[in-house]
């Protein structure tokens, strides 16, 4: 069944998400360490059918690549050359931390196992994933330009009597 996995990618480790088969739903899968990530995904990828990569990209408030995007670019490369046959889409990654958390609190999770980096890694990393589920099910947007509207249709609508 077609997979797609959420990445929030650290230096120390790395949190995992993955779709449901139908690519609606994001789950929380694991947190790896950096270093093993790559070995990870390639035995992941050997009894599920990863389609895509979605890769959770550090900015800044003013939309420009913060410090910490210079380590995602380094394994962003390392996961082209494991994986060259498999997209990678980026998708914004600020606050994903903040909402890992209420996610916690709401969730009714104790504080000492909200204090588990690992546990908001990996939430981190379905937060991702969901929010780019969530914009490819919404399909393309589009701004509407009423000038397009030819006059025979708003000469139309505008004279319609209201009642």
């Amino acid at each position: 069944m077609d997979r797609i996995i959420g990445i929030d990618y650290g230096r120390k480790r790395v949190g995992v998400a993955v779709s449901d088969p139908l690519g609606i739903f994001a789950s929380a899968l694991e947190t790896v360490q950096s270093a093993k990530i790559i070995e990870y995904l390639k035995k992941y990828s050997e009894n599920e059918n990863v389609v895509r990569f979605v890769v959770g990209y550090p900015v800044n408030m003013d939309g420009a690549p913060s410090e910490a995007a210079k380590d995602v670019d380094v394994f962003l490369k390392q996961l082209a050359k494991a994986f060259p046959e498999v997209p990678v889409t980026l998708e914004d990654e600020r606050f994903t931390s903040v909402l890992a958390h209420r996610a916690m609190i709401d969730g009714g999770m104790k504080a000492k196992d909200r204090r588990d980096k690992e546990s908001v890694d990996k939430i981190s990393a379905a937060i991702i994933l969901q929010s780019y589920m969530d914009k490819k099910a919404a399909g393309p947007s589009f701004a509407f330009d009423p000038s397009l509207v030819p006059d025979s249709l708003s000469s139309k609508v505008s004279k319609k009597k209201r009642r």
